[in-house]
């Protein structure tokens, strides 16, 4: 082989290896890109938090300003000193928003959602919501910090703003449970009686990772919040939380 053919082929190499060099360095630059937009995209931007009910009012007009932008929305949920600060929607089914945000728009973070199998206006005694885990504490991923001990305690209460009143949540229990688990994810499904849920506060009491004992029976109305566990793929850690209308 002459050194005029090594050369030119030693130049073909060098070309390979910088365009490769350029595309893995752009695919770098992208993926770190797109992490950032999935995880940055998964907090309440400031348009949204402006529409968020002020705390003290009997109404909370402002959730009509984002039915206005999502029919769907019904309710915005905070829990105290965490991240958990919300609108919440429901969809036609429970799939609806796992990737699509309170906009409408397609976000791998996905939306916060009652269950679809939910009255929109949380008359159900169990009411289920969602929320994706996301390790920056974004969406859901605080839920799984309650079953820390010292969390759970610090951490007790948080508000329910529905579009004709507020409610108030003294979270009771964290437990951690299975995707396939029919007494907490099913019970919404079936008839409901007061004695079907006092069955189902007596399963959280003794599943419960963590639990404060309050007053809480089959006749009180509860929400959970449920999201993905960190280390197992069909775990699941979800948060009880006790409903009551607050006073005028």
């Amino acid at each position: 082989m002459s050194e005029k053919t090594v050369r030119a082929a030693n130049g073909v190499v060098s070309i390979f290896t910088g365009c490769l060099m350029a595309v893995l360095f752009l695919y770098g630059g992208y993926s770190l890109w797109d992490t950032w937009r999935i995880y940055h995209g998964a907090f309440v931007d400031d348009e949204l938090m402006e529409l968020k009910p002020v705390k003290g009012e009997d109404a909370n007009p402002s959730l009509q300003d984002l039915q206005n932008i999502n029919a769907d929305v019904c309710a915005w949920l905070t829990i105290d000193d965490t991240g958990i600060d919300y609108p919440v929607v429901r969809g036609k089914d429970d799939m609806e928003y796992i990737n699509k945000d309170v906009y409408g728009n397609f976000a791998l973070s996905g939306s916060i959602f009652l269950s679809s199998a939910n009255q929109p206006d949380f008359t159900d005694p169990y009411n289920l919501i969602y929320g994706h885990h996301m390790s920056n504490g974004a969406m859901f991923g605080d839920v799984v910090e309650f079953t820390d001990e010292a969390y759970f305690t610090a951490h007790e209460t948080g508000t329910l703003y529905l579009p004709e009143e507020t409610r108030s949540i003294t979270i009771f229990a964290c437990v951690e449970a299975e995707a396939t688990d029919r007494r907490i994810y099913g019970y919404i499904a079936e008839p409901d009686t007061t004695g079907q849920m006092q069955e189902l506060l007596s399963y959280v009491k003794e599943h419960a990772v963590q639990y404060r004992d309050i007053r809480v029976t089959g006749e009180d109305s509860v929400v959970a919040l449920s999201t993905c566990a960190e280390s197992a793929t069909n775990g699941r850690v979800v948060l009880f939380g006790k409903l009551e209308k607050v006073s005028e």
